[in-house]
């Protein structure tokens, strides 16, 4: 079973119905998706406006009616075992809605209900405690604050124990301590067995948690690798240099690809890690007859590697990486 994907996606097509007569064939919001997810990680789905997220969560989540293709999640295929399917995913929304006149406490046990699940089975109380909300069990929903919201989110996602769990976007417009318990939270529930998928517009909550990342544009998958990989493929680097006296223009070199003056006495230069290193970078410049008394290096991330792809997919370039 381990072998098998959580979730497994082959020549996913959607394409919605036009708006009236005369109007094409309608938009092709996915065409011809394949990726897999694999089991225990987490798996990172990102992508600009219109790209196709949207679409392929709401698939997963039965929300849209595939034009063709298969899905499977956990071994269940959604068309022909739809209810063991649906069994074993959950999905937070990013979009905060509840009935705000219910406790946290009756939400999770009104959606257990709803999943069918025995009173004898039901963990809303270790939930609440596992999204830190247990003291909030009797208060109602309305009362508590944007981030204690999302957080009840992922509890009511989890109440029937889906092993893969899908997040749509959870740290959109929060402030960055609650996007650090929210990382915390994800780390946790991945510890504890759970498959993650994360949609996010954040490039660094991606590649802080992410073990595997999928980039699609224009409804297709253009990369589907590890993280460490992806950022990998930025081939640039740039070193900081502050020298021991004032410069009037940067220098210049054919191993620099540019070198730019930032201070009176600081160059900024940028260069291709598999042609050359730091080491050799700041020879040539003492070599050029300047004196270095400090250095810093930055690696390049993935939002290089982020707007490299989509803008190669934007003019044409679609194959996958």
């Amino acid at each position: 079973m381990e072998s098998i994907p959580a979730i497994s996606i082959r020549n996913l097509v959607k394409r919605y119905a036009p708006a009236g007569k005369g109007q094409g064939e309608g938009k092709l919001a996915l065409a011809g998706v394949s990726l897999d997810v694999p089991r225990g990680q987490v798996f990172g789905l990102l992508g600009p406006n219109g790209a196709g997220k949207s679409t392929l969560i709401n698939t997963l989540a039965g929300m849209v009616v595939k034009t063709s293709g298969t899905v499977a999640i956990w071994g269940h295929d959604i068309d022909h075992d739809r209810r063991n399917a649906k069994a074993s995913i959950g999905i937070v929304p990013q979009e905060v809605v509840f009935d705000p006149f219910f406790t946290p406490l009756e939400v999770l046990e009104i959606q257990a209900g709803l999943y069918g699940v025995p009173k004898s089975r039901r963990r809303s109380m270790e939930l609440l405690e596992a999204v830190h909300l247990a003291d909030k069990a009797h208060a109602h929903a309305r009362s508590l604050s944007g981030g204690m919201r999302r957080r009840l989110l992922i509890a009511k996602a989890m109440v029937h124990s889906p092993p893969v769990l899908v997040l749509d976007e959870p740290t959109a417009g929060v402030d960055v301590e609650l996007r650090r318990q929210l990382w915390d939270l994800v780390r946790q529930l991945n510890a504890d067995g759970v498959t993650v998928v994360l949609t996010t517009h954040y490039l660094e909550e991606a590649e802080e948690l992410c073990d595997r990342i999928a980039i699609i544009n224009h409804g297709r998958v253009i990369t589907d690798q590890p993280t460490r990989d992806l950022v990998d493929m930025a081939r640039e680097k740039v070193v900081v240099l502050t020298l021991d006296r004032a410069i009037d223009a940067a220098p210049q070199h054919d191993l620099f690809r540019r070198s730019t003056l930032v201070a009176e006495r600081q160059i900024e230069i940028s260069y291709d890690k598999d042609l050359t290193n730091a080491g050799e970078v700041m020879a040539k410049v003492q070599a050029l007859g300047w004196g270095i008394v400090d250095v810093t290096t930055r690696e390049a991330d993935l939002e290089d590697v982020f707007v490299a792809l989509t803008s190669a997919s934007d003019n044409g370039d679609n194959a996958i990486i």
